[in-house]
């Protein structure tokens, strides 16, 4: 199952951003503010950026986001080791 997140033409028209960049950005956008809120771990943010784990923390290091470091980071470390 997946989500579509509406957003009206005005608004998409208002970014400041060539057409094809849009979505990558929105993602990417999105994929900070809801690590930030701890709301999703960071292997599962930078899936939603579509990012790999370097470009990803580097993406937040960048915007001055630290980053957390739980037990499901450390089981998505391991996963992403044994892969």
């Amino acid at each position: 199952m997946g989500l579509k997140i509406s957003i009206s033409d005005s608004i998409v028209q208002a970014l400041r951003l060539p057409e094809q960049r849009i979505e990558q950005e929105l993602r990417r956008e999105l994929a900070i503010a809801l690590y930030m809120q701890d709301i999703l771990s960071f292997g599962k943010t930078r899936e939603l950026a579509e990012m790999d784990k370097y470009e990803f923390g580097q993406l937040l290091s960048l915007r001055g986001v630290m980053q957390h470091y739980g037990l499901a980071e450390l089981d998505d470390d391991f996963s992403y080791a044994r892969s």
